[in-house]
């Protein structure tokens, strides 16, 4: 049995699309960092995405617990040609493949950069690899890749999952019992008061 604690990275502030590149995290809502890190099991170990933002969080948060090695297949998807571009943008140079790209999710992938099918299945190598050795695990990551353990714990559509919102610092709650798994929370964010 595991439990997957996701955390969304700190907000980069852009308004572009934000995949590979590495952009600071803003880290400086300390009570909120606060109110997460006591939320958190204190005995769960911390594993981060290899990008800056989501290694900045995981140190703001670990607050003592132990830290595994950062992992590129937690990182967000590979925007590919879009990534850097304004969403505006992308719809009017490639307005047939960026509007499948969202209301068709699965193979569809952007140019040069990956599809959801493909960075759900990078993703899901990491996962089972550490949920044989610990469990609790928190994992510091990005919007893309926590909706494709969502996605995975109910067993929904690609397109359902975009549904989803995943705030920076959200709490979501993965469970894993002999390879099935279940979604406990998603997207919460946990307030001094609810402490």
């Amino acid at each position: 049995m595991t439990d997957w604690y996701w955390v969304r990275h700190g907000p980069t502030h852009e308004k572009a699309f934000v995949g590979w590149r590495d952009v600071p995290a803003d880290l400086s809502n300390q009570a909120l960092i606060d109110s997460v890190a006591e939320y958190l099991p204190s005995s769960a170990v911390v594993v981060s995405s290899d990008l800056m933002r989501s290694i900045t969080t995981a140190d703001a948060l670990s607050h003592g617990r132990t830290r595994l090695a950062h992992e590129s297949g937690i990182r967000e998807f590979n925007f590919g040609d879009w990534d850097g571009r304004h969403f505006s943008d992308v719809a009017k140079i490639d307005p047939v493949l960026s509007r499948a790209y969202w209301e068709s999710p699965g193979d569809v992938k952007a140019p040069n950069g990956e599809s959801w099918n493909m960075a759900a299945a990078r993703a899901k190598t990491v996962v089972d690899r550490l949920s044989k050795v610990h469990d609790k695990i928190i994992a510091i990551a990005h919007f893309g890749i926590i909706l494709t353990q969502v996605q995975r714990a109910l067993g929904s559509s690609a397109y359902d999952c975009l549904a989803n919102k995943i705030d920076n610092f959200s709490v979501t709650h993965l469970h894993e019992c002999d390879n099935a798994w279940s979604l406990n929370c998603i997207n919460f964010l946990p307030e001094a008061s609810n402490l």
